[in-house]
């Protein structure tokens, strides 16, 4: 029996016990009133359905159809509810374990364009200068426009060691540019840390995982010891954090806060609603913490950002976030796939939605390019001037300053010059907290 002879006679059955029982549905969770099922609409589907399978130029498969239908069905809602066959199930599960063979991207389809959200550190993309909000237009040659999501996601991974042109349109750019990448193992340790200067520490989070919060933990601990049990400040580094597991963000903004909520999530179906308070216990002891953010913070990496903001614990620092607001819940099909489904929006502990708004933050730094004058700059002085009168005390020549290298012989002038060229949004983000630990500042405010 077709499928579409079977959708029909499973709605003339439908119809027969509609008589006495009213074919119909609830609202999601089981409560609110009844709807009743679009009758029309689904004659209208079994109508075309029969059609393709009787008219259309190539033969096509009715479980094909089915899964085109459910496909659309869930792609069609918005950009992060998607429907998973077998394989892509399986898929899915091997990259949530954090290793897969591609470029350490993430993407996504808006306005049928392929956008980037993030580069991750460390990975052939990063390496590549693949920012937030660059465009890829071509894929090994190929159009990335009319492409789905998954297949230019299938298209850039492969086999370790295997190459690939990537057509990319870099944010401001008027022109695309070629960019050949060698895909590699990607496999990025979600949370590193080192010391900056002596009592400031630097702890970067490329991804929430299930295990982010116990290496937070641990990095943040490890950074204590090096202080001698005394860390003056700490700079937290969500920039290019795509978001992840929404425990761990939790996780990571209880930490630092005392009390009060982190994040609020609110859905439709009562198992979706969900409220994070912090517990007692700042693991930073109330010592300033500056938050740095841009247009690749997203997701759960936004619970953080918004949740120090909001609470005064921090000063958040960079450009805007990338305003993923939405809950994604994962559910498992009988014939081996997945339903991946926005289920809720968050809000931030001032009840804030982020989604599409994103976090702004309090003290605006835009990445710039900074390059050391190699030319002296010509000035002209008092003593360069015709006839001016010599000072009659000359003063004794100081005696020169070298600056104490530090472990790795960098000078600490040294060190800060490097910095402001290598990276000027943390070079200021450095010289904010600095100030703040001057003034004794324990929260932002």
């Amino acid at each position: 029996m077709s499928v579409s002879r079977r959708i029909v006679l499973a709605l003339a059955c439908g119809a027969v016990i509609g008589a006495s029982f009213p074919l119909a549905r609830r609202a999601v969770g089981g409560s609110g009133p009844v709807e009743p099922l679009p009758l029309g609409e689904l004659r209208s589907f079994t109508q075309a359905i029969d059609i393709i399978g009787k008219r259309y130029v190539e033969p096509v498969s009715p479980d094909k159809l089915m899964e085109n239908a459910l496909r659309g069905m869930v792609d069609g809602l918005e950009p992060h509810s998607r429907y998973l066959d077998k394989k892509e199930f399986a898929d899915w599960n091997v990259n949530t374990s954090g290793k897969y063979a591609g470029i350490g991207i993430e993407v996504e389809m808006r306005n049928g364009f392929l956008r980037v959200v993030s580069a991750m550190d460390h990975t052939p993309a990063a390496a590549a200068g693949i920012q937030s909000g660059d465009i890829i237009t071509l894929i090994d040659g190929q159009p990335t426009t009319g492409l789905k999501l998954k297949e230019a996601v299938d298209r850039m991974r492969g086999t370790k060691g295997t190459r690939i042109k990537l057509g990319v349109l870099h944010v401001g750019a008027a022109t695309t540019s070629v960019l050949e990448l060698t895909r590699e193992v990607v496999k990025v340790a979600s949370v590193r840390s080192k010391m900056l200067e002596p009592g400031i520490g630097y702890l970067r989070i490329t991804n929430f995982s299930a295990d982010t919060g116990d290496a937070f933990t641990d990095e943040l601990n490890k950074l204590q010891q090096q202080a001698g049990g005394d860390l003056h400040g700490l700079i937290l580094d969500l920039r290019n954090n795509p978001g992840g597991v929404v425990t761990s963000a939790v996780k990571v903004s209880d930490a630092f806060l005392e009390r009060g909520q982190i994040v609020l999530q609110r859905g439709r179906a009562p198992g979706a609603n969900h409220e994070y308070d912090a517990s007692s216990g700042d693991l930073l002891k109330g010592r300033p913490l500056v938050a740095m953010v841009n247009g690749g913070t997203a997701s759960a990496a936004e619970i953080v950002a918004g949740a120090l903001q909001d609470q005064r614990r921090a000063v958040v620092v960079g450009s805007t976030t990338f305003g993923k607001g939405l809950v994604q819940s994962v559910s498992p099909l009988n014939e081996g796939g997945a339903v991946i489904l926005t289920i809720a929006r968050y809000y931030t502990p001032s009840g804030r939605s982020i989604q599409a708004e994103g976090i702004k933050p309090d003290i605006v730094i835009e990445p710039v390019k900074v390059e050391p004058v190699n030319a002296p700059i010509a000035r002209v002085r008092e003593a360069d001037l015709k006839g001016s009168l010599v000072n009659e005390k000359p003063a004794a020549k100081p005696a020169p300053t070298v600056d104490a290298p530090d472990a790795s012989g960098d000078t600490q002038a040294g060190k800060a010059d490097n910095l402001a060229v290598s990276d000027f949004v943390l070079y200021n983000s450095l010289n904010l907290l600095k100030g703040l630990i001057t003034a004794g500042t324990a929260h932002a405010g």
